[in-house]
């Protein structure tokens, strides 16, 4: 009997004990907040078009040389008037002298007033993400062309989720969120670019996964090389495509 009331009194000291030792081991609000490093404080822009305060301007409206050249790293054969670039055709690319990996990038274009041409013919030209993958430029305004190389697109590999496009000769936006790849030591991805598309503030590439470099012709998958950071790159496809209004942070 005396056996059994020992056995007893421990149980219940220890259930006590446990007890009060699980109260002290209860979760608290403050063991799940993380207070440093403090976040960064930048200014945004007074409208969503406008650069944030950590934003690199790429061209303001004014000299397209202090940050873009031409495909030889010369000075860019682009017309520069009325605060935008447009495209002189057979003068080439333009790329950015600075080189980027993950970014976010702010862009303005519009295609011709003068509607000439029909399908890919019609105010074609595309904004190239680490010199490799392409952002398609093009006036789809009632202008149908196959779904995969139309504006929004990530061209020849998703098709946007919808025709955001405004009229011939209006100003359209892209806001690109774009993730970088990651590679293996053979040299195939480790973790695919992904790519977030606004078009005019519609979402039309929901963080897309890009199968391979942009192709004309042939299989992306076939042509995934490593690589490194590289420019933006804005497309001469012989149409007089303007931009303005350039900016990008690095992520």
């Amino acid at each position: 009997m005396k056996i059994i009331s020992l056995t007893f009194i421990l149980m219940v000291f220890g259930g006590f004990a446990m007890a009060q030792n699980d109260e002290s081991m209860q979760m608290k609000p403050e063991m799940t907040e993380i207070w440093d490093p403090e976040v960064s404080v930048i200014t945004p822009g007074e409208k969503p078009s406008d650069a944030p305060s950590d934003a690199i301007v790429l061209f303001d409206g004014t000299d397209l040389g202090r940050e873009w050249t031409n495909g030889e790293g010369a000075e860019p054969g682009w017309l520069v008037e009325d605060g935008c670039a447009t495209v002189k055709a057979g003068t080439g690319i333009i790329k950015t002298k600075r080189v980027f990996g993950d970014v976010q990038l702010h862009i303005e274009w519009r295609s011709p007033s003068e509607v000439k041409g029909e399908s890919q013919g019609r105010g074609n030209s595309g904004v190239f993400l680490q010199e490799t993958y392409e952002v398609q430029v093009l006036d789809n305004y009632n202008n149908r062309t196959y779904r995969n190389g139309q504006a929004g697109s990530l061209y020849k590999q998703h098709a946007p989720l919808v025709n955001a496009c405004k009229a011939p000769g209006e100003w359209q936006t892209y806001d690109i969120i774009y993730t970088a790849p990651r590679f293996n030591e053979d040299g195939t991805y480790f973790t695919p670019p992904t790519v977030t598309v606004l078009h005019n503030g519609v979402l039309v590439q929901n963080h897309v996964k890009l199968r391979g470099p942009t192709e004309y012709i042939g299989i992306p998958e076939y042509s995934v090389r490593k690589h490194g950071k590289g420019s933006i790159i804005l497309q001469d496809h012989g149409n007089p495509v303007s931009y303005r209004n350039i900016w990008i942070r690095e992520l």
